[in-house]
C-alpha cells in the first residue's frame, strides 16, 4: 500500500549539512555524558535484591515504587513474582544484604502499616557478576555488528557495508546520549541496564532493515535506469520506499509511545530507547548510510582511478 505517491523530495542535496550535524550532535553529547556522567543500572554495579511479600496485598507495585523513592531508593527495580503481594526489589546499594533488606521492610511496614510486610530473601548483586555482564554487552553488540556488516557486504558490495557500519555506529551512539542525557532529567529511569542493551541491539535490527530496504531499491533502479547519476538514483531510491518507511515507523512509534506511558517502570527505559532508536534509525538510512555510499563512489573510487591514470 503507497501512502504517498509519486513523492520527488530532494533528500541527498543537504546530505553534507545532515552529516556534520549529526557528526557534532554526537560529539557534543558524548563530552557531555563524560562530564556528567553515565548513570549504571544494577546489573552493571552492583547492588542488593530483596525480596518481601504484603499479606493482605494492599500495596499495589506503584505504591511500593513510590514508597522506594520516599526513603532514597527512587532508582529502584521492582518486579511483582509468585503469588499476589510478592515483588522482588532491586536497589543500587551494597554493603549486607540483611541489614540493606532489613531496613527495607521496616521503612515499608512504616508505610503500610494496615499490612504485614515478610522479607522471603536478601542477596547481594556482586560487582564481579556486574563486570561479566558488562564484557558479555560488549561482546554482544560487537557480535550484532560483525554479523550484520557481513551480511550486508555479502549481499550487495564492500562500499555498503562501510556504510552500514557508519549508520549502525550513527544510530546506537546518538539514541545512547539522548537517552543518557535525557536520563539525568528525572523524568524517565534510563539507566544503563539489560533492558539498555536489548533496546540497542534491537535498534540495530531496525536500523539495518531500514537501511537493507533502500539498498535493495537502489540496486534495483540501478539496472532500470543505466547512466543515471547515483546522487540521482538514490533519491530515487528513497522515494520510492518512503511510503513503506513512513507506515512501518509510525505503527512501531505509535506501540512504544503506549509503552513509554503505560509500561511502567520496567519498559519505559527499553521503550523510550528504542523510540528514539526507530527515529533515528529511520533518519540515518537516508542521510547516513545512503549519503555515505555517494560521497564513497563520488570521492574515494574516483580518486583511486585518477590515481591509476596519474600512473
Amino acid at each position: 500500500m503507497d501512502l504517498i505517491k509519486q513523492t520527488n523530495f530532494d533528500f541527498v542535496s543537504q546530505r553534507n549539512k545532515f552529516f556534520m550535524v549529526s557528526l557534532t550532535i554526537n560529539i557534543v553529547g558524548l563530552i557531555a555524558v563524560f562530564v556528567l556522567g553515565m548513570d549504571l543500572g544494577i546489573d552493571f554495579t552492583g547492588g542488593t535484591q530483596v525480596t518481601v511479600a504484603f499479606r493482605k496485598n494492599t500495596a499495589t507495585a506503584d505504591d511500593v515504587r513510590g514508597a522506594l523513592a520516599q526513603i532514597g531508593f527512587a532508582g529502584a527495580e521492582l518486579k511483582s513474582f509468585g503469588k499476589p503481594g510478592q515483588y522482588l526489589i532491586r536497589i543500587n546499594k551494597t554493603g549486607n544484604a540483611t541489614e540493606v533488606s532489613a531496613q527495607i521492610v521496616a521503612s515499608l511496614q512504616q508505610k503500610f502499616k494496615n499490612d504485614q510486610v515478610d522479607m522471603l530473601g536478601a542477596d547481594n548483586v556482586e560487582k564481579k557478576v556486574s563486570s561479566e555482564l558488562a564484557w558479555g554487552a560488549a561482546k554482544s553488540l560487537t557480535v550484532a555488528f560483525i554479523v550484520i556488516v557481513l551480511y550486508v557486504a555479502f549481499r550487495f558490495e564492500f562500499v555498503y557495508g562501510v556504510a552500514t557500519i557508519v549508520a549502525l555506529l550513527h544510530d546506537v551512539l546518538m539514541a545512547f546520549v539522548i537517552s543518557a542525557l535525557f536520563n539525568k532529567t528525572g523524568l524517565l529511569n534510563l539507566e544503563f541496564s539489560l533492558n539498555s542493551l536489548a533496546a540497542y541491539l534491537t535498534i540495530l535490527g531496525y536500523s539495518i532493515n531500514d537501511s537493507v530496504v533502500v539498498f535493495d531499491r537502489i540496486r534495483e533502479n540501478r539496472e532500470k535506469h543505466k547512466g543515471m547519476p547515483l546522487a540521482e538514483l538514490v533519491n530515487l531510491s528513497i522515494n520510492e520506499t518512503l511510503s513503506r518507511t513512513l507506515i512501518t515507523g509510525v505503527s512501531v512509534l505509535v506501540a512504544l509511545l503506549t509503552m513509554v506511558f503505560i509500561g511502567g517502570d520496567v519498559l519505559e527505559g527499553f521503550a523510550f530507547t528504542m523510540f528514539i532508536g526507530v527515529i533515528i534509525g529511520t533518519y540515518s538510512s537516508v542521510y547516513i548510510a545512503a549519503s555515505f555510499v555517494i560521497w564513497y563512489q563520488e570521492r574515494v573510487r574516483h580518486k583511486r582511478v585518477g590515481d591509476v591514470k596519474h600512473a
